[in-house]
């Protein structure tokens, strides 16, 4: 395999996850911090409605994880395109 081939699969693998990531981010954020908010209130986390809770925390944890998880999937493509910095 050249090496043109290799780096297009390396951004194809960062961009899918990327991508992965920010439907994540998106469905967290914006899909149970407002659209769902009031189906959410029905139920309660901690005592506090949870589509509030995810308006004001969810999100920021959601995120949070998506860090981390970023961090981690991208340490294995980055072994599997041998352009990791071991």
């Amino acid at each position: 395999m050249d090496q043109k081939e290799a780096k297009h699969r390396y951004w194809r693998a960062n961009l899918r996850l990327v991508a992965a990531c920010l439907v994540v981010w998106f469905t967290i954020s914006f899909g149970f911090g407002i659209v769902l908010a009031d189906s959410l209130d029905n139920f309660s986390l901690l005592g506090v409605r949870l589509g509030f809770w995810f308006a004001q925390q969810g999100a920021i944890f959601g995120f949070i994880g998506i860090i981390f998880f970023y961090a981690w999937r991208m340490s294995h493509i980055d072994r599997e395109h041998d352009v990791d910095e071991e």
